[in-house]
């Protein structure tokens, strides 16, 4: 998913905190009757109303106007269709929490697992609990359109942070836990954050450390373990919740009648792979519009018909954490059940065999890690398993290819397969239940998707941005092609701009997922948003014949050698991985050089604790070393040996990949091994695992020149 990003946040005219009673508000002079909020269950809005509603909403000036802002009490015209799912009546999102209890009222909703047992909340209850979190920041002084920013793992409170703001009048503002002090001041900055929710003592010193630089700042809640220092203006949560006992119902309600389907309601920021992060405003519709058509394209199941279960463990600072974990299950009464902090470190499978979800979103490191896993326990077992599990691999992508293809012939030898192999692996994955596998954030390679294909796993790629509100693209099991990420959405549309003689330019987008603007930075906004409503993406792609979108790389990414020629790097890194199975990490360099070279690090174990890389290979990279002949068993043996089986291998796998280049100019002339791999600790990877191309130049830019310091293109 790509998420393109500063300047300090100007000075914000501070609202009035106590807002007018309004019947009615005005959208650019139109008039709209507000939803009134009633409390037990209200009766929706009737057709006719919604209608009339819709066609206010449709009735603007020229195409292009009103389309963005970048103010915090800002509107924007929404891109009402004439007809299908983009015609339909916007929501805000204290209505898509009333039809949920209205839907779903009784059955559960979250799930959050403590010593040992899971607790879990009803779509009522969890209503309840936001109206209160709403009251209790209310009581607090949240202000209208100021932040209230969120800086923990995902649970039940991070879930009841977001939704509370939102009711109170506020954003909802998601902080990466990897950030910095620096980086968390930053963001409460950038949003005029009131109030700051932090998971434990660890993320409170963070904001301790920039708290004088913060005077907005009015309060702190701690809420996953107990305080270890009372300080003023310092709750836990079950403090924080009694707060809003104090704060009438009727208050609360006139702060949401105010509120509108066009107006700003949470703050996505960028993770800031090519400069600061740019605070991506999403409105209410932004987010009840993209959950349900997104939703309704997976064919995902009413939560009355056959409840989705689903496990929360990505970064819910990332749209596509808070779009799976949050809205979809509120638009369709889907159960969410938290993960354990330790997800990332090996825990989650652990968690998916408890859980049995139906549907899964992972990245790419998450499907590679387990991919690795799988393959180190495969090695292990008998000669006659392995030959087993080697005939059923073929079996799997054989017969998933053809039904990619339209086939629906179903061989004998595939359901022996499937009893024998598939569905073992599945139930060992916690996966057995699953019929949607996702995968987005950053590029797949094609080895890890046809890996699972082989396991009758179809891994379906997610393609959109923060600033589409998460998905613009995907696949599902209707529309299904390798390396593709599908077709976009019903209700929006894609450009391709500027194509060249092979139709790869710039991908575009439209519809109601498109966000409002950037806040504070307007010539951003106005390089994201054309004249007629395009939001670029800076992603480079194409449509092969049948309209399947393909993803080659980002425009910001484009090496241009010192020949004039523009060089796309991920076609060619991914390329180099698959040829090459040890390899872990690549990244190409060569702008405005002579010849192209290429960084490698090598797949190693990482430490569970801390998330960094070590020096010991993982199995399967000792397996591709044996069978080259080499004993190396860690990082450090092959670089100081330069191991001459493995950097053979290597070079013979570039050698392969250069064999298909396109021109002499897209050829890897040189390549370097690294002596660790990349990691989110150490920088060159963002919080979904996305490339830090420019952190990674930085970082190794010795390396780098030793590459150019010679002319001749021998591997170092």
């Amino acid at each position: 998913m790509a998420a393109p990003a500063v300047l300090s946040n100007s000075s914000v005219e501070m609202l009035e905190s106590s807002l007018p009673e309004l019947s009615q508000v005005s959208l650019n002079d139109v008039s709209v009757t507000a939803s009134p909020s009633v409390k037990n269950h209200p009766p929706k809005a009737t057709e006719e109303t919604q209608e009339s509603e819709a066609e206010m909403f449709r009735s603007k000036a020229s195409p292009s106007s009103g389309l963005w802002t970048t103010k915090r009490d800002g509107e924007v015209k929404l891109r009402m269709d004439d007809s299908g799912i983009g015609c339909e009546p916007p929501i805000r999102i204290h209505e898509l929490l009333q039809q949920a209890v209205q839907k779903y009222g009784d059955l559960n909703a979250l799930a959050m697992k403590k010593e040992g047992k899971w607790t879990k909340l009803t779509f009522k209850e969890y209503y309840a609990q936001c109206r209160q979190a709403a009251k209790s920041f209310i009581k607090l002084g949240l202000e209208r359109f100021h932040g209230v920013c969120i800086l923990g793992f995902n649970s039940v409170e991070w879930f009841l942070a977001d939704i509370g703001a939102i009711l109170a009048g506020g954003f909802a503002v998601g902080i990466y836990t990897t950030n910095s002090p620096e980086a968390c001041q930053y963001v409460a900055e950038n949003c005029g954050a009131n109030i700051i929710v932090v998971e434990n003592d660890k993320q409170l010193q963070k904001i301790l450390e920039v708290q004088k630089k913060l005077p907005l700042v009015k309060a702190i809640i701690q809420y996953g373990e107990p305080i270890k220092e009372k300080l003023p203006n310092l709750y836990n949560w079950s403090e924080f919740m009694t707060l809003g006992d104090a704060v009438p119902d009727e208050q609360l309600d006139k702060i949401i009648e105010a509120q509108k389907p066009n107006q700003c309601c949470t703050l996505i920021y960028t993770s800031g792979t090519t400069g600061q992060p740019k605070g991506v405003m999403l409105s209410h519709d932004n987010i009840t519009w993209t959950a349900r058509a997104g939703g309704e394209f997976v064919g995902l199941t009413c939560g009355l018909e056959r409840q989705e279960l689903v496990v929360s463990y990505l970064p819910l600072s990332h749209v596509a954490a808070q779009m799976i974990d949050i809205w979809l299950p509120l638009t369709f009464g889907i159960q969410t059940f938290f993960a354990q902090p330790d997800a990332l470190k090996g825990s989650l499978v652990e968690t998916l065999k408890e859980v049995r979800p139906t549907a899964f979103m992972g990245v790419p490191r998450v499907w590679e890690k387990m991919q690795e896993k799988m393959k180190a326990v495969g090695s292990k077992s008998s000669a006659l398993k392995k030959r087993i599990a080697v005939w059923a691999k073929a079996v799997g992508l054989e017969t998933n290819i053809k039904r990619m293809n339209g086939s629906t012939e179903v061989p004998v030898n595939y359901r022996l397969a499937k009893a024998l192999v598939y569905k073992k692996v599945r139930k060992a994955l916690g996966l057995d239940h699953c019929t949607k596998c996702f995968t987005g954030a950053a590029p797949i390679t094609k080895e890890t998707l046809e890996y699972f294909l082989s396991l009758d796993i179809p891994v379906y790629e997610l393609y959109g941005m923060s600033e589409s509100s998460g998905p613009h693209s995907l696949s599902h099991a209707g529309i299904y092609k390798l390396t593709s990420c599908g077709k976009e959405i019903t209700g929006c549309k894609t450009m391709i701009f500027k194509p060249d003689s092979d139709g790869n330019g710039e991908v575009c987008f439209a519809g109601r997922h498109v966000f409002m603007g950037y806040l504070n930075m307007e010539e951003k906004t106005k390089e994201a948003i054309d004249n007629d409503g395009w939001l670029h993406s800076g992603d480079l792609g194409k449509h092969d014949p049948d309209g399947f979108l393909y993803i080659t790389g980002r425009i910001k990414e484009l090496i241009i050698t010192a020949g004039g020629e523009n060089i796309p790097p991920v076609p060619i890194e991914d390329a180099v991985k698959e040829a090459v199975p040890i390899l872990s990490n690549v990244m190409l360099v060569g702008d405005k050089a002579k010849f192209l070279s290429m960084l490698l690090t090598l797949k190693c174990n990482v430490n569970s604790e801390t998330g960094d890389p070590e020096d010991d290979l993982t199995p399967d990279a000792i397996e591709f070393c044996r069978k080259l002949g080499s004993k190396a068993s860690k990082v450090s043996q092959i670089i100081t040996s330069k191991d001459p089986a493995v950097y053979s291998a290597i070079q013979k796998g570039i050698t392969a990949v250069n064999d298909r280049a396109v021109s002499n100019a897209q050829k890897i002339q040189k390549w370097v091994i690294l002596d660790k791999d990349f990691s989110i600790n150490s920088g060159e990877l963002g919080p979904t695992m996305k490339l830090k191309r420019p952190v990674v130049v930085k970082m190794y830019k010795q390396q780098i020149d030793q590459l150019y310091a010679a002319e001749t293109p021998d591997a170092k």
